[in-house]
């Protein structure tokens, strides 16, 4: 009976929970994260394994050991700063703080050119900001970013960089390894990370993982005696426990803000919950095999358009076999396989009757520069005529070959003499199709000038801060306040990122979409 109270309880709350989650904006990575970390570790039961207390005395509750010439947090990355085209002291004197601020705040949903970038930024290895105190938080909000855009291969890269991690890079690292299917490596970890106090909910579910059901349901019973399992997991914890308990009850409520702990938990007692309405992060579980073909398609199509998975996963996905039905993520499939055949057989005219609708399919998906990535430059070279080979000139200049593909064709009218200049950075002496074009060309006057906001950034030594309010400005800017695009493009510019500030303006001008 008082499990059934429990249950009803938890419906109760579910529902309300989903009336509340219609009003709120999209969760970032802080909100979902699991509380798998105790930020006080809790005496448990004889069977449980016993963690190495942590001192709550004059120490302080953090200390950062490094030594001399050693990294701080702040300072790791995958990408050299070279490589990645930026100065290893970009941060220069914005406090970290701000940083992690801004970062945290930047879009997901914006142009692919202006995603790179924010990848770029994410990734590289730079010094820390002069004021780093060694704590991590930058760290923190650069993998919280990567989060936020499903990208969980770089981030759970990034994480495992440090040679002792602390509790919260911890925290993030067990959610990607349960998010990607890792859950024993996820555990095992735990076990062999003795800092990292695990919370009830965590060691119970990892006990159970491990083989050990009398200690996991030991746990159980002794974090609810506490307090430390709240009723609606502990009824969820107790079927996974024990499935006999699901025989004759109701479903369980589907939680409406679940962690990717209660997302696997929740798969282990038989109801596996939807992604598509969850953060992006969750949609990397739909990609493991034993998910089906749609979801997987779906799933990558979500984090293609994030940049999050590269695009010749997506193109695995869409030519793993041949379509299901028809509608929808089926026409897609038909389309890109109609057009893979018709390359593959080489003629140019049935090449070019596969590919409008083909381009059709990847509009309405948002996916166009994926696909441009992958075809641009092979259409491009192409004997494509008339419509035909104005279409494949646009997805070429959406392709990383934007310069080649600018560099091979004739214009055939002013917007194509625009876009040609665009590619090559020079469209000082060409007239600009309407008001974004204005905008852009402005952009790349000989005498366009930083504006009154940028000016103090870059005089100031805080040249990251100047190029994240550049990813906002431009983002933003497309949504309709055009001199915030012309602001944003030639900070970009003058920060030498040239390569960005072309793409971003020819995504601006040939994507069908505000930001």
């Amino acid at each position: 009976m008082q499990r059934t109270d429990m249950i009803r309880s938890a419906v109760l709350a579910a529902l309300l929970g989903s009336a509340a989650a219609a009003q709120e904006p999209p969760m970032s990575a802080i909100d979902w994260l699991s509380r798998s970390v105790a930020a006080t570790p809790v005496a448990l039961p004889a069977p449980a394994r016993q963690e190495p207390a942590v001192s709550t005395g004059a120490a302080p509750e953090a200390i950062t050991v490094t030594p001399l010439g050693g990294t701080t947090l702040d300072a790791l990355g995958l990408t050299p700063a070279q490589r990645a085209g930026l100065p290893r002291g970009l941060w220069g004197e914005t406090p970290t703080l701000d940083l992690a601020r801004m970062i945290r705040a930047e879009r997901v949903d914006t142009l692919p050119a202006i995603q790179s970038l924010l990848y770029a930024l994410l990734l590289a290895e730079l010094d820390p900001p002069l004021d780093a105190d060694g704590s991590g938080q930058l760290f923190l909000a650069r993998v919280d970013k990567l989060l936020d855009l499903g990208a969980l291969d770089p981030a759970l890269a990034l994480l495992e960089l440090p040679d002792d991690p602390s509790p919260e890079p911890f925290r993030r690292w067990f959610d990607v390894a349960l998010l990607i299917g890792e859950e024993d490596r996820a555990c095992e970890t735990m076990r062999e990370t003795p800092q990292v106090a695990p919370t009830f909910p965590a060691r119970i579910f990892c006990l159970a993982r491990g083989g050990d059901w009398n200690a996991a349901a030991l746990t159980l019973s002794t974090g609810e005696a506490l307090g430390h399992v709240d009723a609606e997991t502990g009824t969820l914890l107790a079927r996974f426990l024990d499935p006999e308990l699901a025989d004759g009850a109701e479903d369980l409520p589907l939680p409406a803000r679940p962690s990717p702990l209660v997302l696997r938990l929740m798969e282990a007692v038989g109801q596996p919950m939807s992604t598509t309405t969850l953060p992006l992060a969750f949609a990397q579980s739909d990609l493991r095999s034993n998910s089906g073909w749609k979801t997987r398609i779906e799933a990558g199509e979500r984090l293609a358009r994030s940049g999050a998975i590269a695009p010749n996963l997506l193109l695995g996905l869409y030519t793993e076999r041949a379509p299901a039905a028809s509608g929808g993520v089926w026409d897609r499939v038909a389309a890109v396989q109609a057009l893979e055949e018709a390359l593959a057989g080489g003629d140019a005219n049935a090449v070019g009757d596969a590919l409008h609708p083909a381009w059709e399919q990847m509009v309405q998906a948002e996916l166009e520069v994926p696909f441009a990535a992958l075809y641009g430059e092979r259409l491009a070279a192409l004997p494509l005529k008339g419509r035909d080979a104005r279409l494949a000139f646009r997805i070429g200049l959406l392709s990383p070959a934007y310069e080649t593909v600018a560099a091979a064709r004739a214009p055939q009218d002013g917007e194509e003499a625009f876009l040609i200049g665009l590619a090559r950075g020079d469209v000082a002496r060409i007239v600009q199709p309407g008001q974004t074009g204005a905008a852009i060309r402005a952009a790349f006057a000989p005498d366009a000038a930083l504006g009154p906001d940028y000016a103090p950034l870059f005089e100031g030594n805080r040249l990251g801060e100047a190029l994240l309010k550049a990813i906002d400005d431009v983002t933003e800017g497309a949504r309709g306040d055009l001199r915030r695009v012309t602001a944003g493009l030639t900070a970009l510019r003058k920060a030498g990122l040239e390569s960005v500030a072309r793409r971003a303006s020819l995504e601006l001008m040939l994507l069908e979409r505000r930001g």
